[in-house]
């Protein structure tokens, strides 16, 4: 089954602004994930673009472009929709890996999966 972990407030995931970091464990690798609300949505990802396995910000958790309706990656300009993670333009392939989210009674939460874990956790 998949653990729900507290992330943040609701309140503190601002509409197209600046994104919220958590690290977790992606298939066994220390990774960055960040969480942004879009349309009243909140949503996350993987920090990771799908041109060149990176992060993606420009300045500490800005991710959004200056229009405030895509994401874009710092370094060569890969671009993807808020909602989905697809690449909707630039050097990218396919979509940003998504991480499952739920927001109860004010407080945003990420969802474990087989591949994506909390830093502590360890295979037996």
């Amino acid at each position: 089954m998949n653990a729900a972990i507290p992330l943040c407030a609701s309140s503190d995931l601002l509409e197209s602004a600046q994104a919220i970091p958590f690290d977790v464990t992606y298939c066994g690798q220390i990774c960055r994930g960040f969480a942004i609300r879009f349309e009243g949505q909140a949503h996350a990802y993987l920090n990771r673009c799908t041109h060149v396995p990176m992060e993606m910000d420009y300045q500490a958790n800005r991710i959004f472009d200056d229009s405030g309706q895509w994401l874009m990656c710092a370094t060569h300009g890969a671009t993807y929709a808020p909602g989905t993670g697809d690449c909707v333009g630039g050097p990218c392939r396919g979509r940003l890996v998504k991480i499952e989210l739920s927001e109860i009674a004010g407080v945003v939460h990420w969802h474990t999966s087989s591949k994506l874990q909390p830093l502590e956790f360890t295979h037996e």
